[in-house]
């Protein structure tokens, strides 16, 4: 099946964006952490295709 990709993204995002530990406190500052890891990582994705 298609795991494997999906968990080499989730190993990207925590190892090399950051996102396995949390750089200040609260839900709203974790999402919004999460949601820029998520785009710097998309955005790099785009940007390779390209």
């Amino acid at each position: 099946k298609h795991r494997y990709k999906i968990e080499a993204k989730n190993s990207e995002l925590k190892n090399v964006y950051g996102y396995d530990k949390a750089i200040s406190y609260g839900i709203t500052n974790m999402q919004m952490q999460g949601a820029i890891a998520i785009f710097t990582v998309n955005l790099k994705r785009i940007l390779k295709l390209m």
